[in-house]
């Protein structure tokens, strides 16, 4: 076999894949002699960072002496080259930030250089999940700089990260977390294989994947939890839940979860057991009261006047005097001017939105009422509803609450309060069949786990929380207690 051939065909190759590159936008080509052949290096403009390019690799491809690309390669002062022969990796590769060079005859391969371009978001605080006491850290957009704040805080060779590329086109890079020896090989097992099934060609967040793996795509529940906090993700992962970061997001996803760990802030961690268990308590009082009470409202003026008592009734009939609409219509009209508000103020920059709130709610409603469009006692109603959804601690869950509240309140003004108790027994029966990563949604209510109590509707002192969560099935569901410091 004439030893030349792979010689020739890798030439070939390349002179093919420059004649591609040279049409890409951006591509810049530099090549010169080097010991009787050429050398050529390429890259991306706009990818790669031209300040580590002209200090630490221009200089020594220029100047050092070397025969092949794997002493160059002893030059280079980066750990992450790769060295290649197949020419068809090249063009992702450059997209990466990745700059080649190609020897031709001298070392038919090609010497990969990491050079991207560094434009990341520094560490900054929490904006959904901020908390008055505790660390103030948040995750960025960079996987790895995600990957760095949690490692910091779980620095044990335990920690597991196995990593996977989803969508055909972004090709996101996405890391699945465990801790070996506390969390369920089930579980970490289910999370991958859920993961590389996706089937989509763009990951741009952690919410493509938390819909595409989520254990029933139409309900309106979400099923991971998604939290920007690095401390969270690590004291979860010590719990032996599984922890999904996705590369561009700065939310971690974690599961399996429950339905009370929605309206459980972190915070409630770094404050007094008796008072996190107080506004525990107050939390999902707030969010029964934000689903119930417009819903309510309208099945008893509509339907069931006669329960309510007659002083009362005195207040409502005169509120409702000159309201030529039905309760239905006029709680339906305030709760989409609620919703309207909360839009234009989410959508505009923060301090307009914020000026846009608190006058367009103030200016409306008191023209509102005025005007006989709406009754005052309605208006306080809606707007305390309104209130007690800003209390979910997690966004997504305070979306669902605010939905679920217009199916109540039409059914509740065509049937009544009994209209109301089936609609109220559906949601349940549905939150009953839910899971989470393949775990029951409803734990520790149902199946009822007494031991989850500890952390679930309250939260009890961390000495008495010497196991994990059931829920999560870990493999070791004693925590480790250091006897030394407990004497």
């Amino acid at each position: 076999m004439n030893k030349k051939a792979p010689q020739k065909k890798a030439q070939r190759d390349f002179d093919k894949l420059l004649k591609t590159l040279k049409n890409k936008d951006g591509f810049i080509h530099y090549h010169h002699e080097h010991n009787q052949d050429t050398m050529h290096l390429g890259y991306l403009k706009t990818a790669v960072d031209p300040e580590k390019l002209e200090k630490y690799i221009l200089p020594r491809v220029q100047e050092y002496i070397y025969n092949d690309l794997n002493e160059l390669d002893q030059f280079i002062p980066f750990t992450k080259t790769e060295l290649t022969n197949d020419a068809s990796e090249i063009p992702e590769k450059l997209v990466k930030g990745f700059t080649f060079i190609y020897m031709g005859n001298a070392s038919p391969s090609y010497l990969l250089i990491p050079l991207p371009l560094d434009e990341k978001r520094n560490v900054s605080i929490p904006e959904i999940e901020f908390s008055v006491v505790g660390p103030k850290e948040a995750f960025v957009e960079d996987i790895d700089t995600n990957l760095n704040l949690i490692r910091k805080r779980l620095a044990i060779p335990e920690l597991n990260i196995k990593k996977l590329k989803v969508g055909t086109i972004t090709k996101t890079e996405v890391a699945v977390l465990s801790i070996d020896g506390i969390a369920d090989e089930e579980n970490v097992n289910t999370a991958v294989q859920r993961i590389k099934n996706v089937d989509i060609d763009q990951v741009i967040d952690s919410s493509f994947i938390q819909q595409t793996i989520a254990d029933n795509q139409n309900s309106p529940f979400p099923q991971l939890l998604d939290t920007e906090r690095p401390d969270r993700v690590a004291a979860v992962l010590a719990e032996g839940k599984i922890v999904i970061s996705v590369d561009g997001s700065p939310h971690a996803l974690i599961a399996p979860t429950t339905l009370i760990e929605f309206f459980s802030a972190f915070e409630d961690y770094f404050l007094n057991w008796m008072t996190a268990s107080a506004f525990r308590l107050i939390r999902l009082v707030a969010v029964f009261f934000s689903i119930l009470i417009t819903p309510l409202y309208v099945a008893v003026m509509t339907h069931h006047f006669e329960i309510i008592p007659q002083a009362m009734l005195i207040t409502l009939v005169h509120s409702r005097m000159q309201v030529p609409f039905p309760p239905l219509l006029e709680a339906l009209i305030l709760e989409f001017t609620i919703e309207l508000l909360r839009e234009a103020g989410a959508r505009l920059p923060t301090k307009i939105g914020q000026t846009i709130g608190i006058v367009g709610g103030i200016v409306i409603g008191t023209a509102a009422v005025e005007a006989g469009m709406t009754s005052n006692v309605l208006l306080i109603v809606v707007a305390l509803a309104a209130l007690g959804s800003f209390t979910t601690p997690v966004y997504k869950m305070s979306n669902t609450i605010r939905l679920i509240r217009f199916p109540l309140l039409i059914v509740a003004g065509v049937y009544g309060m009994i209209g109301l108790a089936i609609a109220i027994a559906y949601i349940m029966v549905h939150l009953l069949r839910l899971r989470s990563l393949g775990r029951p949604f409803f734990a520790p209510i149902f199946p009822f786990r007494l031991q989850d109590f500890k952390d679930a509707l309250i939260r009890l002192p961390f000495n008495m929380q010497n196991k994990r969560p059931f829920q999560v099935r870990p493999s070791k569901v004693k925590r480790p207690i250091d006897k030394e410091q407990n004497k």
